[in-house]
């Protein structure tokens, strides 16, 4: 069997652990796992796509290198490098059989059970490391991408990053966007935006922002306690390619409400067009010129029908031959 569905969702059979490959109900930890208590977990979110080339994984070393300084910065020191993961997980795609699919690695603290150790400290537990991977469709909706979705600021803050690193994708950090998300939900929205500790903008609960105001493209800076997101920088080079003023800046709540264009980005996101903030209509209250421009280019690169910005590798080929395994689109 290539795949196995789960209530209609598609998912690879098999799972990388420590360097196997097991099934995917056999992927269990222990209850007592400091992770499960403590949220001591960093992890990436990478897709591939089935391109016009064969399929491909989007910018597959930089997402396991953030995945890697993550860890470093949790003191988690994972045994596996960064090219290891890298060849693990389109072995895993490969043998998965699916064509497309959203890929799932996972770093954590786990439990010895011959020598159990508990509490906060966690540095005496092992570092389990994990890749899944199943097909998963538009984040925001298949409608999202054209029409444009309805989100609120939210009276959650974002995390400061002297509390905890804003720069690392952490489980724990997420705790946060949960209640981002579940407040934006539960209002009606299909997203909301936090502000960081100074009001500012900060981000999505999963995404990164952009605004476009005057025919310049603004983004929040690394300050505001943003993720430094993968699709993030993607787009920025390829803004920048097109000619279009790029400003990485702070931006105050009521800027979103004036803009000209507003848009999310995210691995799970892609380019996600946004028509209103807290009911209030953003531009003519749907998909902007600069916002489908850019979406145009991007989704040329990862459909490998164009190449990416400045003859960067920016996918990854699954077929197994020397020509496509690390081609360039």
């Amino acid at each position: 069997m290539a795949e196995k569905d789960v209530n209609t969702m598609k998912i690879s059979p098999k799972v990388w652990k420590n360097g196997e490959v097991i099934d995917w109900d056999d992927a269990r930890i222990h209850v007592m796992s400091h992770v499960v208590h403590y949220g001591s977990s960093v992890f990436e979110g990478i897709r591939c796509y089935e391109t016009s080339k064969g399929s491909a994984v989007f910018r597959l070393p930089e997402h396991i290198q953030r995945l890697l300084n993550s860890a470093k910065i949790y003191r988690m020191d994972t045994q596996y490098s960064r090219e290891q993961i890298c060849d693990a997980t389109v072995s895993l795609i490969r043998e998965s059989g699916l064509e497309s699919c959203y890929i799932r690695p996972v770093i954590f603290r786990g439990l010895d059970e011959e020598k159990p150790a508990f509490g906060v400290y966690g540095m005496a537990n092992p570092i389990e490391t994990y890749i899944a991977m199943w097909q998963w469709g538009k984040y925001l909706g298949e409608e999202a991408i054209e029409s444009g979705i309805d989100v609120c600021v939210s009276s959650w803050n974002r995390i400061t990053s002297n509390a905890m690193p804003a720069m690392a994708k952490a489980g724990a950090n997420y705790m946060n966007s949960q209640l981002i998300k579940m407040e934006a939900k539960l209002g009606g929205f299909a997203e909301g935006i936090a502000l960081d500790d100074r009001g500012l903008v900060s981000e999505g609960s999963g995404e990164n922002i952009f605004l476009v105001n005057g025919g310049k493209l603004y983004t929040p800076a690394l300050g505001a306690s943003i993720l430094p997101g993968i699709t993030r920088d993607s787009v920025i080079q390829i803004a920048r390619e097109m000619g279009i003023e790029v400003i990485e800046t702070s931006i105050q709540r009521s800027a979103l409400y004036l803009a000209d264009e507003l848009f999310f980005t995210g691995t799970a996101a892609e380019i996600s067009p946004i028509r209103s903030v807290d009911r209030i209509t953003i531009g003519s209250g749907k998909r902007g010129e600069m916002t489908k421009a850019l979406q145009d280019e991007f989704f040329a690169i990862i459909d490998a029908r164009r190449p990416a910005p400045e003859g960067a590798q920016w996918l990854t080929f699954v077929a197994d031959t020397a020509e496509k395994k690390t081609a360039v689109a």
